[in-house]
């Protein structure tokens, strides 16, 4: 069976993985006073959060028209392919992947297995890697599913949004709220919870190393409860300094483990802001 794989652009992967595994990847719109930028095709990350920190009004974000996806899965059985796994950002987040569902199931010329994340970002980019990784091993579709399934099940995140105008802009947090926290350097802590896997607050400390040390106590447990290597991720919102000097600390303290570095590109910037941090964990694909 010939299997594709299919994902948004929220995945953030290194175009050197995209081309190996031969990757499809459907960008997301951000509008910027009515003018549509495709996420990493007409509006690079650097430029967004240029553009972001000038504009007075938050931009909004469109989802990949339902036509267009059913027209690709066409086009995927029109080159041969069998089945498509398509992977996009967790339904609870975007209705999205639910939309996509509901119209892949009157396609009839391919197999569509529409795979809801549970997540965004580049760890939803490692289910995605691994999924086109065992396509082109040949593997049957049902146990790309099942690891996928393994993988998810694994993850785990921690983030600080260090710019709270943002969350004021999209309606998170009150104007008197956003003015206490900017005085006082509060920093939400939030985290996509195991059950709804809706983003939720979990605490709020007066200083980001303070924020950074809560995050790496949620990775401790993680790490103690696992039986398995993990591998960990930093995620950055425009601030590659304090990213890369965060993944460097966490390869001193745990030299044994793989810690990557990625991005908050447009579509996840709009709402979390400039200079937003998080640290990832998945179980690694590479080694288990």
């Amino acid at each position: 069976m010939k299997i594709a794989v299919v994902t948004d652009s929220t995945s953030y992967l290194p175009q050197e993985i995209v081309e190996k595994y031969d990757i499809t990847i459907v960008p997301i719109e951000v509008v910027f006073n009515n003018k549509t930028y495709r996420e990493d095709i007409d509006i690079t990350t650097s430029e967004f959060y240029e553009l972001l920190q000038k504009s007075p009004e938050l931009p909004s974000t469109t989802q990949p028209a339902i036509g267009e996806m059913l027209k690709l899965y066409d086009d995927l059985a029109q080159k041969g392919y069998d089945a498509v796994i398509s992977i996009h950002l967790a339904s609870s987040i975007s209705g999205f992947v639910n939309n996509l569902k509901s119209a892949a199931s009157t396609v009839d010329n391919i197999n569509v297995v529409v795979y809801d994340s549970w997540i965004t970002v580049r760890l939803m980019g490692y289910l995605v890697q691994e999924a086109a990784k065992m396509a082109q091993q040949n593997k049957p579709l049902d146990d790309i599913i099942a690891r996928l399934n393994v993988l998810r099940n694994t993850m785990g995140e921690s983030f600080v949004v260090n710019d709270l105008k943002n969350l004021v802009k999209g309606g998170r947090l009150s104007n008197a709220s956003a003015v206490i926290g900017t005085m006082l350097n509060i920093k939400p802590m939030l985290e996509f919870d195991s059950v709804s896997h809706h983003i939720v607050a979990y605490d709020k400390v007066r200083s980001l190393k303070k924020a950074k040390l809560k995050a790496e106590d949620k990775l401790k447990k993680a790490l103690k409860e696992s039986d398995y290597p993990m591998r960990l991720l930093v995620i950055d919102a425009d601030d590659k300094k304090s990213g890369d000097e965060w993944a460097e600390h966490l390869r001193k303290k745990y030299p044994d483990l793989t810690v990557d570095r990625s991005y908050f590109g447009p579509v996840i910037g709009v709402h979390l802001g400039k200079n937003a941090l998080a640290i990832a964990w998945i179980r690694d694909f590479d080694r288990s």
